[in-house]
């Protein structure tokens, strides 16, 4: 028997639903209804239409009406809107966009693939905008490009940091038009996690896109050229592309009575069947479930929407078929940079509270001494118990693209972490390493499985820090010159084994190397050697990102455990809109044209290096340049940009250009600082603002205990808290008795350290004056005048100290020769080596010793 099948919507699932439903069965009379002018058209390649990438009309066009009814016998109505569904009579109603002719066609089956509508929020002044546009079809795509090329807009305004709003701001400024893009949110992309997103803020900003964040439209005026922001800012524009998202086309369904689900997308069952089972819906406007947790949500990328097609048709000509839900894996192209990602992401995973690991990684798309390597930074997600891989990250210049799709199979085949190292992939250095990306991630996840190794992430850094862990960072001198953790100490890899006395035992550590691989190496090491120790996980690099763009927790991570948390959740202490954006744009010009090659420049090519490698070239070969000369470098890392910037920054050099074009970064610096101006009047870092000017911290030696001094040290730290510094103060020899408890507990001791204990003062309520002590009637005479002048006692200043957040460290050294035990000082106190002092003192603008 000869069916009636009809399908509302002729883009992605409708067109692929029809095609199959043709190839299973000539005989079933299939009418397919499209809103539109055309059908089967490349959505998704609208945006390079617009930007010039895409150099003809017509190749957006996969299939037109008459080819598809020559090649499948389908009747195809394009510019007719299905208006009503009637169930009972089995009657769809339709009415021709041109002609307003009505007309009714009997069906046995529908398949809805109405697709999704982009969302317009309601703001003052927004319907008189005449300059607003969307992005969701052929006809929005004419009318943008036609205004961008009759008017010829000089600025752009993008609503929105999704794919579409994204691509629309890359391919704007390919046509030279000044561009900002506007979110509400806290970053871009939301699928990514802020560490990975963080990468393609960044690389926008060097390509000349102004990014706010926390930033909405409060009001359009005259006639939308200017916009009144949520910030109070005005910004005057040429255009604004609309871009906050989409909601499901819901209306047929909802009119006809079929159940509704997640935000009102279309509820289905694994058959893609309705409520009404001879209504089945496919794409943008369905309901569907997370594939590795099973939550509602809705998934809007072409290739679900064209799976679903072909499913649908499948099982309307009898075949068994399920579909069991979305991995949601996605990929979009921004200037130079690929940014992927597959399976849930960290922010979901905490929603849900699901137990899971994260690890980080950096290497190269191929084999490094091959010609046109770059870094890949990575990010893996999987239960730390299981095995089950739960998602992945991927953001870099070459190679994305394969590492998720390969990662994405595996979580479709149901492989665990580790099985991840066992995948055999193809190898050739044009191509990939003999340890694939994909293998290292295995590698470190199974490290991590098998107990070999504890991680700590980059939003728990800081914290780990402020409660009393010691951060190693164990990279070479010439690297850290591109920054370090602050509070850190450095003791370089090579040299760890024979230093291990320098390292306090009764400390947690936390080794960090530039991406993860030394760290491990040195985590290894000192964990065989009976401390307790975890490595930073994806390395300096991974931590700098967010710490450049000032996107560091304020306080601790939420959640139990490192398995669990994640980066806290910033609100008021985010800096404001303008304070988001990336240094760069404000310290150095940033150029989109090659530089250009001058006869007396040095040139150094570290393309294909992976970091560190670029950055220790460049300081090999500086050293080698004359006082003010000049170096060109090119590189194939896109975090080079913000690297070789705090490297000019702290080593006192002049970073004079940066280019982003081609695929690579070439900077040009200059030896020596030169505080005028240049030829082109570009004004350059000058000397006042090296790093010794932006230390924001203090540290002070307390080696006196005498009780005036001791008094001078915590008024001293107490108003560098005040001040919003970092204080660190650093207790050995005499000044240990300072921290000691008035009742200590008993202890066992050796002969003489009884002897030193009891000829020092028990506790600072004992401590003698530097001067007119007199017996010990000098610091009461000393304390009551204190208590007059309403002045706060010294261990008032002790705990108020504390309380404010300064660390105290107890020298294990001094304690040693002077017999004092942990047990006798105070709570709170840290124990450390000189190694901890120096390295507060590396990050101090102040250092006192008393």
């Amino acid at each position: 028997m000869n069916r009636r099948i009809v399908i509302i919507g002729g883009v992605a699932g409708g067109a692929s639903a029809a095609a199959r439903l043709r190839r299973l069965n000539e005989q079933d009379e299939i009418v397919m209804f499209e809103r539109g002018e055309h059908v089967s058209f490349a959505n998704c390649g609208l945006p390079y239409y617009i930007g010039g990438s895409i150099n003809a009309r017509e190749k957006l066009f996969l299939q037109t009406p008459k080819g598809i009814k020559d090649r499948f016998n389908i009747d195809v109505r394009v510019l007719t809107e299905v208006t009503a569904i009637d169930r009972e009579q089995k009657i769809i109603r339709f009415r021709n966009t041109l002609t307003g002719e009505e007309g009714t066609q009997v069906y046995d089956l529908v398949v809805l693939s109405p697709g999704a509508r982009p969302i317009m929020p309601e703001i003052p002044g927004i319907e008189r905008a005449a300059n607003l546009f969307t992005l969701r079809n052929v006809q929005d795509t004419d009318r943008i490009k036609g205004f961008v090329d009759e008017r010829h807009p000089k600025h752009a305004t993008v609503i929105g940091g999704g794919f579409i709003g994204l691509e629309m701001a890359e391919n704007l400024r390919e046509r030279g038009i000044e561009v900002t893009l506007l979110d509400r949110g806290e970053q871009l992309l939301n699928p990514l996690d802020p560490e990975m997103a963080i990468l393609v803020e960044q690389h926008m900003n060097l390509n000349g896109v102004d990014i706010r964040l926390k930033e909405g439209v409060k009001e359009f005026k005259s006639a939308g050229r200017e916009l009144h922001l949520t910030s109070g800012d005005l910004l005057h524009t040429d255009i604004v592309i609309m871009a906050i998202g989409v909601s499901p086309e819901n209306d047929l369904a909802q009119s006809c009575g079929l159940e509704l689900g997640f935000r009102g997308a279309v509820k289905v069952n694994a058959q893609l069947q309705t409520s009404d089972p001879a209504i089945y819906a496919v794409g943008d406007a369905i309901e569907v479930k997370d594939r590795n947790h099973g939550f509602a949500t809705m998934v809007s990328l072409a290739w679900g929407a064209n799976r679903q097609g072909r499913l649908v048709a499948d099982h309307i000509n009898g075949k068994p078929i399920a579909y069991e839900g979305a991995l949601g894996t996605a990929i979009i192209k921004i200037f130079a940079l690929t940014a992927a990602s597959t399976g849930n992401n960290e922010k979901t995973l905490r929603r849900l509270n699901v137990p899971y690991k994260a690890v980080h990684l950096h290497p190269n798309s191929h084999a490094g001494y091959y010609p046109g390597s770059s870094p890949i930074s990575m990010k893996l997600l999987f239960n730390p118990g299981t095995g089950e891989i739960y998602g992945a990250q991927a953001v870099g210049a070459d190679g994305v693209d394969k590492r998720i799709d390969v990662i994405a199979t595996a979580i479709r085949g149901k492989l665990d972490v580790q099985e991840l190292a066992d995948i055999e992939l193809a190898y050739a250095p044009p191509y990939s390493s003999a340890k694939d990306p994909v293998n290292m991630a295995g590698y470190i996840a199974s490290n991590l499985m098998d107990g070999l190794v504890d991680t700590l992430q980059w939003h728990e850094v800081d914290a780990f820090y402020r409660n009393g862990g010691l951060i190693i960072d164990v990279r070479d001198a010439a690297e850290l010159l591109a920054g370090t953790i602050p509070g850190s100490i450095h003791i370089p890899l090579g040299q760890l084994r024979s230093r291990l006395a320098e390292i306090p035992r009764e400390q947690e550590i936390a080794v960090s190397c530039q991406v993860g691989l030394r760290g491990y190496i040195a985590a290894r090491l000192l964990s065989q050697h009976g401390y307790r120790v975890r490595n930073v996980d994806g390395g300096y690099k991974t931590y700098a990102s967010m710490l450049r763009a000032r996107r560091l927790p304020q306080s601790p991570g939420e959640g139990e455990g490192a398995d669990r948390s994640g980066p806290a959740e910033e609100k008021s202490e985010q800096p404001g809109p303008e304070h988001l954006r990336h240094e760069l744009t404000s310290e150095v010009p940033v150029t989109h044209n090659p530089i250009g090659t001058n006869a007396q420049l040095t040139l150094l090519d570290t393309c294909g290096l992976q970091c560190p490698g670029p950055i220790l070239k460049v300081y090999e070969t500086v050293q080698s340049l004359e006082e003010g000369g000049q170096l060109e470098v090119t590189s194939t890392d896109f975090g080079f940009a913000a690297d070789i910037e705090q490297w000019c920054h702290k080593t006192g050099n002049t970073l004079e250009a940066l280019d982003v074009s081609q695929g690579k970064v070439t900077a040009v610096l200059r030896k020596g600082q030169d505080a005028s101006r240049n030829q082109d009047d570009r004004l350059l870092i000058s000397e006042s603002d090296s790093d010794s000017g932006n230390k924001d911290g203090s540290t002070m030696v307390v080696f006196s205990g005498d009780l005036d001094k001791a008094i001078a040290s915590f008024i001293i730290a107490t108003g560098a808290v005040a001040m919003g510094k970092q204080v660190t103060m650093f207790f050995t020899f005499w000044g240990l008795n300072i921290l000691r408890k008035i009742q200590a507990p008993a202890v066992e001791k050796s002969g003489m350290e009884r002897m030193f204990g009891l000829m020092m003062p028990q506790g600072s309520k004992s401590l003698p004056l530097s001067k007119m002590n007199m017996g010990g009637l000098g610091p009461k005479m000393i304390r009551h005048a204190m208590e007059q002048k309403n002045v706060d006692s010294l261990e008032q200043l002790m705990q108020g100290a504390m309380n404010a957040g300064v660390r105290m460290i107890a020298c294990t050294m001094s304690m040693d020769i002077m017999g004092i035990k942990k047990e006798e000082l105070l709570d709170g106190v840290d124990f450390g080596g000189v190694a901890s002092y120096l390295g507060a003192a590396d990050d101090a603008g102040v250092n006192l010793f008393i």
